[in-house]
């Protein structure tokens, strides 16, 4: 997922996606322990995009703060 697509979202949006990302991580350090996981890289594409979604949460919640403030 893009940071452009990231951007695009609502908020309520965001925190669904992190959710599953975080489901699908958990899944993915399953298939890993249990040694069914094909592509190991997806387990660090996946928490860069947690990574993402929560960067944009809080560049949201800054910028609400700044406003409120001013």
């Amino acid at each position: 997922m893009k940071a452009t697509e990231i951007r695009d979202l609502q908020d309520s949006e965001l925190l669904e996606k992190i959710k599953e990302s975080r489901a699908e991580l958990f899944n993915l350090r399953f298939q890993l322990a249990t040694g069914q996981l094909d592509n190991p890289q997806r387990i660090n594409a996946v928490k860069k995009v947690i990574a993402r979604l929560h960067t944009e949460l809080r560049v949201r919640e800054i910028d609400a703060a700044r406003s409120q403030a001013s």
